[in-house]
């Protein structure tokens, strides 16, 4: 079955929707003036550039090396995210136990906390000197100012994507099917597998999409446990910022608009992805 459609007008021509033209044309204009425009405008900047200026200023040694800091970091964060968040939200949905509210509460927590104090109370744990980088110092591993400090602080961010995108779902399953599979003789690993995660995957996947998208853009949390050293642990949005205190705002906006695009890229095919599990699993 289709998509319902929701019908503007009814048979005689009314509007069914009361204050459709007005509430169409304030949608429009919010969505022109905080997406569209900002967007447009990264274009007009980065157009200044010729094409070997603009090729030069995202293919130099340095800023490849920022994509691939922050791409490779915000995939595993991600990744992370969507073992653990299922957990979570299997937890907080399957099970009723005392401080469960406050529990979920705290999956908001990365949503509310300023990300600038995120970085810096992670950097003071992970640090050598810090509680919990300390332990892992005397084993001879240094957790903060390398690319393992920042899937870290990339994961604290994503978590809450993947928790609720899959949390909802999970409410809504029927349980029936997974107890029909039990009598038919599945274990509860065959069952979670075969019958339950199907039924999920698609939130899951564009909860993935969510975090893997916030980690490649995230600054504020990310630059303070980075350690900012060139080649090594310099994220993309860091380089942004630099060129910017440069005032070379052609390069950043160059920059920035690679990973529009890349960001925009991704989106697309989380949302086809999604379209063509929804499609597949009706049929």
């Amino acid at each position: 079955m289709g998509q319902q459609i929701v019908k503007v007008k009814n048979k005689k021509g009314i509007r069914v929707i009361p204050g459709f033209g007005l509430s169409m044309g304030v949608t429009l204009s919010m969505l022109s003036i905080l997406v569209l425009i900002p967007l447009v405008s990264i274009f007009i900047s980065a157009g200044k550039l010729d094409f070997q200026e603009f090729a030069e200023a995202v293919t130099s040694k340095q800023v490849v090396s920022g994509y691939i800091v922050s791409i490779s970091c915000a995939f595993f964060a991600a990744f992370v995210n969507a073992v653990f968040g299922v957990i979570l939200a299997w937890v907080l949905v399957r099970y009723d136990f005392p401080g469960r509210r406050l529990m979920d509460g705290l999956i908001e927590l990365p949503f509310a906390l300023p990300t600038a104090v995120a970085g810096i109370s992670l950097t003071y744990l992970y640090s050598d000197e810090g509680w919990i980088g300390a332990l892992f110092a005397k084993a001879g591993i240094k957790i903060a100012y390398t690319r393992t400090g920042i899937t870290i602080a990339m994961i604290f961010v994503g978590i809450p994507f993947v928790v609720r995108a899959v949390q909802p779902v999970l409410k809504r399953l029927d349980r029936q099917y997974e107890e029909a599979a039990q009598m038919l003789g599945a274990g509860r690993i065959y069952t979670f597998f075969r019958v339950t995660l199907p039924e999920l995957f698609p939130a899951l996947f564009g909860g993935f999409g969510l975090a893997f998208a916030r980690g490649i853009g995230e600054y504020g949390s990310v630059v303070f446990i980075a350690g900012n050293i060139p080649n090594e642990t310099q994220i993309a949005p860091l380089l942004i910022m630099t060129k910017l205190e440069q005032y070379k705002y052609s390069d950043a906006t160059a920059i920035a608009l690679v990973l529009l695009l890349l960001s925009f890229l991704l989106m697309l095919v989380i949302n086809s992805v999604q379209i063509y599990m929804q499609r597949f699993s009706k049929e």
